[in-house]
């Protein structure tokens, strides 16, 4: 039976402007998405039996629950009854990213889960539909789905291509403080203070203008975060450093290899504990 595989690539919000608070209840935002070369990993075969089981296995495994109110789950079974799809599948969900971290694990895994199953059953679903499916899982499901670098706007609805020179393929290094925070919380947090638009056109903007508006809010709520925020700020080569989506990971961009690898080596003696990944932008 044949075996395929995605990866779930990490979410990271280089920007996050908080510009208010919809009638839906749901908040107008602006942020540049970027993607991370590594992630999660989802690999899995079709069945003939219509059923859908998911194992999950990998480092941060043991923190998710495989039962329908999984994110790859409710995926599968949107995708099969928006298809009238009678097989099923196996899949294994190996958790390389924190759970609850503020770079789209689940989403990311719930749009891998998407484009898996579309291969293993060798369907073709217009962009329009899959774009409403995969909103109808969560805000940053869509942009996961394609995982490239775009502009986000209103609940996540709002994506269009954007690329900046200079920021594609960059050095990033990833650091979490091994807390988890919870978006709603992080969001009831915030002061509701429009501080202006999101100018993305280049990465001299993105870094001098650019800023996260849920980072007071989070830090509140873990004010570990903003012992990362001040590491990484001190490392040679740093271009920027803030933190990504509600929390309470935090990424930094480096202008070259030797600097990331310098910076990544500097965060794990002084805090072993805590999480870090060295990659790079996609492309």
């Amino acid at each position: 039976m044949l075996v395929l595989a995605e990866t779930a690539y990490a979410k990271v919000n280089v920007a996050l402007h908080v510009r208010h608070r919809r009638s839906d209840g749901y908040h107008a935002l602006e942020s540049l998405f970027v993607f991370a070369d590594h992630g999660d990993t989802l690999s899995g075969r079709a069945t003939d039996d219509g059923a859908i089981d998911l194992v999950i296995d990998g480092p941060f495994g043991a923190a998710l629950d495989a039962g329908a109110d999984n994110l790859v789950m409710k995926a599968a079974r949107a995708l099969q009854s928006f298809l009238g799809e009678q097989r099923g599948a196996t899949i294994r969900l190996t958790k390389k990213l924190p759970v609850a971290s503020g770079i789209g694990g689940g989403s990311a895994d719930a749009a891998a889960a998407l484009r898996l199953l579309a291969r293993l059953w060798d369907v073709r679903i217009g962009e329009t539909e899959l774009a409403g499916l995969a909103l109808d899982l969560g805000s940053d499901v869509p942009a996961c789905v394609s995982s490239v670098t775009q502009l986000v706007k209103g609940r996540g609805e709002v994506l269009r291509r954007h690329d900046v020179t200079g920021l594609a393929s960059m050095a990033m290094l990833l650091v979490n403080p091994g807390v988890a925070v919870a978006t709603g919380s992080v969001f009831a947090g915030w002061d509701r203070q429009d501080r202006g638009a999101l100018d993305a056109d280049s990465l001299d903007t993105l870094v001098r203008d650019g800023r996260n508006d849920l980072e007071a809010p989070a830090i509140a709520l873990a004010p570990s975060i903003a012992m990362v925020l001040s590491m990484l700020d001190e490392q040679q080569g740093l271009v920027v450093a803030r933190m990504s989506g509600s929390g309470a990971t935090c990424f930094a961009l480096f202008d070259t290899d030797a600097a990331l690898a310098a910076a990544a080596d500097n965060v794990r003696t002084a805090h072993p504990a805590w999480w870090v990944m060295e990659t790079r932008i996609r492309a």
